[in-house]
């Protein structure tokens, strides 16, 4: 079980990564472009949810494209999930304490990847062995 506040540390370790606050909630970014952000279900959002909607803390973090977006939430429907506000729009939003801590850090990486500059991105995964992308 994750945490905002496991989303923030993960997210301010990264490369360039900066915190604000916008519209009430943290959103952390790369190089001025956001990558994931504490997102409170809004009435609209509840109201599409139904009984489905998760009474805990929701992450949203960008993903890379929309197929991408899709096969998380058909792999991990208990996690991942998507409301009408986010149609057409490249990003997922986490159930939080329905994600473990490492699998938390692989989708934060994987959003600043998505938003990182090449430059940045491609250091990062030298230095971790991973290779340029």
């Amino acid at each position: 079980m994750a945490s905002l506040e496991d989303a923030r540390r993960i997210a301010l370790a990264l490369p360039g990564a900066t915190e604000k606050v916008s519209w009430g909630s943290l959103h952390w970014r790369v190089r001025d472009k956001g990558f994931a952000w504490e997102r409170p279900l809004r009435k609209g959002d509840l109201a599409a949810l139904g009984d489905d909607a998760p009474a805990g803390e929701v992450l949203g973090v960008r993903v890379a494209d929309l197929e991408e977006k899709d096969a998380l939430i058909a792999a991990e429907p208990d996690v991942f999930f998507t409301v009408p506000h986010f149609d057409g729009y490249p990003a997922v939003l986490v159930r939080l304490d329905a994600i473990d801590v490492p699998e938390l850090t692989e989708v934060v990486i994987d959003a600043w990847l998505d938003r990182a500059p090449t430059k940045l991105r491609e250091t990062f995964l030298r230095e971790r062995g991973s290779g340029p992308a």
